[in-house]
């Protein structure tokens, strides 16, 4: 168990798109968190902060697909957005878990696209030593799911006994689900990349990254996609274009 956080970090290094800004018009940032999020191997609190100290738009949009990582690098990202003078929004435009959900927690409203996923579970460390280290450490973690579970509750208005037990499951909700359980506010169609291109193949993709330290993660995102099929009448269609193309060209 106290190897699940480096493995999640490690096992997805080089997966993500990083951490970028760019501009959404004259009032509006977006800043696109694409990646694990933990200071060696993702998306470092720092690296964050200093994105957001140099934005001056009056509002921010952070685009998530994540799986999560370090709740302390997470919990210094959502100091630096508490800090910041700008109305906060969330997208999640792919896979919104662990560590990443506590991002939306301060945020005004969270849309998700419709094929996105939110996942919240008991917060992870990694701890060495005797035993009153691990008592320590214990101790510790009991604090941060105590904050995750005061924010959800303040995000969603379920009761703390019931996001005691969802993050107790390690619960996935799909879009819809995330919506009616008041983690989300609206479901979308479509998630615009960051190139602008909103073509299938360019859109945020959760099935980048690789969560198997996580016990119930959905199959749609731990099985590759089923092969693109195209049909005999479709290709006969392409080989005469083609074809014609060929003599044109000639």
């Amino acid at each position: 168990m106290h190897r699940k956080l480096l493995n999640l970090a490690q096992d997805n290094r080089g997966k993500g798109a990083g951490l970028r800004a760019e501009s959404a018009g004259q009032d509006c940032t977006n800043v696109y968190i694409y990646d694990v999020i933990d200071g060696w191997w993702g998306v470092s609190a720092m690296d964050f902060a200093n994105t957001l100290a140099a934005i001056t738009t009056p509002k921010v949009c952070l685009r998530i697909n994540s799986p999560g990582g370090d709740v302390f690098e997470a919990r210094a990202m959502m100091a630096a957005i508490a800090e910041h003078p700008a109305e906060f929004s969330a997208r999640i435009d792919g896979l919104c878990a662990s560590a990443a959900t506590a991002l939306t927690l301060p945020c005004k409203t969270v849309d998700i696209i419709d094929g996105g996923f939110y996942m919240i579970h008991q917060a992870w460390t990694f701890a060495m030593g005797d035993a009153d280290d691990m008592r320590a450490a214990a101790a510790l973690l009991d604090k941060v799911d105590g904050v995750l579970i005061e924010g959800y509750v303040a995000k969603c208005g379920k009761t703390a006994d019931e996001i005691k037990a969802l993050m107790e499951e390690e619960t996935w909700f799909d879009a819809q689900e995330a919506v009616d359980a008041g983690f989300c506010n609206s479901v979308c169609e479509v998630a615009i990349a960051p190139t602008g291109d909103t073509s299938a193949e360019n859109r945020a993709d959760p099935r980048l990254f690789n969560l198997g330290v996580y016990d119930k993660a959905p199959k749609a995102l731990t099985e590759p996609p089923a092969p693109r099929i195209i049909d005999d009448a479709s290709r006969t269609r392409m080989m005469a274009r083609l074809r014609l193309y060929e003599r044109t060209a000639d």
